[in-house]
């Protein structure tokens, strides 16, 4: 299992809002919160096709480089738990044609206070959490 949260996403243009579980994958290192989602979410959200002012981009991938679209400050995300919310906070998408999960990067994981504690096991807390609140993941979500 891995660490999966709730996130509600509002796209910047549109206002469009989509509840996902997302995975958190400190592996998607880069230099602002994105967000990776795949093309049935953007167009859920209003963002596929992209914008004029999107970009593609390549990134490394487990499975070599892919090419995506980078759509700079489109989106507003909270993560959403049972008790409470955290956000909004801006977030760059990337729009992939291959990825079936919406995934977190680093930055907006530490954006949004999410805090692994065993990933192996789907455990996780918000960093002003208590130490004993210890959260669950999220089922999956495949686009």
């Amino acid at each position: 299992m891995a660490v999966r949260v709730k996130l509600r996403i509002r796209s910047r243009t549109s206002g469009e809002v989509a509840k996902v579980s997302a995975l958190i994958n400190t592996g998607f290192e880069t230099e602002s919160p994105q967000l990776l989602i795949p093309v049935r979410l953007a167009r859920q959200l209003s963002l596929y096709p992209p914008p004029p002012t999107s970009s593609v981009v390549e990134i490394g991938t487990a499975g070599g480089p892919a090419r995506v679209f980078l759509v700079r400050d489109a989106v507003d995300v909270w993560a959403v738990a049972e008790d409470r919310e955290v956000g909004p906070r801006p977030a760059d998408v990337l729009i992939s044609p291959i990825e079936e999960e919406a995934l977190v990067n680093d930055k907006l994981t530490e954006e949004l206070g999410i805090v692994l504690l065993a990933p192996g096991s789907g455990r996780w807390r918000f960093a002003d959490d208590p130490a004993e609140r210890v959260r669950s993941s999220e089922r999956p979500q495949y686009w």
